[in-house]
């Protein structure tokens, strides 16, 4: 039985320090409506998706359009990079990749943010067995996610994403089978 999950990085959003509460862009807003039209046709059943307010922005009005509601998950949300805002952020995401277990301060490393990630996958993938499910989430733990299942999908691929983009990975049971870039 094959279990699909749609993992949907989040629109384009306009800058603030507040991560929870950041909104998607008027062109995060249009890319977003794109995303249920890409995805309606899918028979998705389950609409999971991170805390932040972006990435549910971007997922709502799939599930709306299912008429189903959409379900926080909360260790969907972004690898915290560190407590406080960073003076260089491509520096900052460059250490942390190149050494897993590094992390700056009140930081995940990729290790940590990796398990974390990993964890709920698993779950999700036993508790939705065959379903087709759409997860609001973010680049850096999207990516992660991928590269514990497949080490092509590292920080270049990371860096190649665009701001939304779609992967659907397939599964039997918790063994990935195969992965598909939807988003056009």
């Amino acid at each position: 039985m094959t279990t699909n999950l749609y993992l949907v990085r989040h629109a384009h959003s306009a800058y603030s320090a507040d991560e929870l509460q950041r909104p998607l862009s008027e062109r995060g807003k249009e890319d977003a409506r794109r995303v249920t039209d890409i995805l309606k046709n899918e028979n998705i059943t389950v609409f999971l998706s991170s805390p932040y307010q972006r990435a549910i922005q971007t997922v709502e009005g799939l599930a709306e359009s299912y008429g189903a509601d959409l379900v926080i998950e909360e260790d969907f949300r972004e690898r915290l990079l560190s407590a406080e805002p960073v003076d260089d952020f491509n520096h900052a995401i460059e250490k942390v990749w190149a050494e897993p277990s590094f992390s700056w301060e009140g930081g995940e490393s990729n290790l940590i943010a990796q398990d974390r990630g990993v964890r709920v996958l698993h779950k999700v993938l036993e508790q939705y067995e065959g379903e087709n499910i759409a997860v609001g989430t973010h680049g850096n733990i999207m990516v992660l996610i991928m590269n514990a299942l497949d080490k092509r999908f590292d920080f270049t691929f990371w860096g190649q994403l665009e701001m939304p983009d779609i992967y659907k990975l397939s599964f039997d049971g918790q063994q990935l089978i195969g992965v598909t870039r939807i988003w056009k």
